[in-house]
């Protein structure tokens, strides 16, 4: 089972995971989030049209690749995602259409890779604050917003979408991820 666990940024994902780990402990396996890697080789964020949509693609090809790798090393494990394949489209500079070309696929077989998604809001939408541990990340409140709506247009698509709402409390948002998964889970 591949769960994809997405959202705009400050929406709490990788802290999430991190604690979905330790609950479900064993049976999960958490594929790190791509971007991050790819940005901490170096790569540096850019506005210019082409760098950006060269980002996008690396980010795509680096994410499907590490969740085959993470596939055959843990053969029976849940596989949690922070993000998915379909992520880069929210980020993409052209049409949806040049996203698919350049990337080979299609909405339809990148819904088909996850079992699930679960979708963290972006706190940003409540006004709460963002502020990340990630040094990657560098969204304002209003491009978080912005990203979350493209995210969530996206991922809804998807027969298993669950959405965690942000709220005041973190704590609790966490809480309701935890229950989320463990629905998901029980549908397994």
């Amino acid at each position: 089972m591949k769960i994809v666990i997405t959202g705009g940024p400050g929406g709490g994902k990788t802290t999430a995971l991190d604690l979905f780990k330790r609950e479900l402990k064993d049976a999960v396996c958490v594929v790190p989030e791509s971007a991050s890697a790819i940005f901490a080789s170096g790569v540096i964020r850019s506005e210019k049209f082409e760098v950006v949509k060269l980002i996008q693609k690396t980010i795509y090809d680096y994410q499907k690749n590490i969740e085959s790798i993470y596939s055959v090393q843990n053969k029976g494990d849940i596989l949690l995602c922070d993000r998915g394949t379909l992520d880069g489209l929210a980020y993409w500079p052209n049409s949806q259409e040049s996203f698919f070309e350049m990337t080979g696929t299609t909405l339809e077989d990148e819904l088909k890779r996850y079992d699930a998604v679960i979708f963290f809001e972006t706190a940003a939408q409540v006004g709460g604050d963002i502020t990340s541990n990630n040094p990657f990340r560098n969204e304002s409140n209003e491009k978080s917003i912005e990203l979350d709506k493209k995210l969530k247009s996206i991922w809804k698509q998807h027969p298993q979408f669950f959405l965690v709402r942000s709220e005041s409390s973190f704590v609790s948002k966490i809480m309701k991820g935890i229950d989320v998964i463990h629905c998901v889970l029980g549908k397994k």
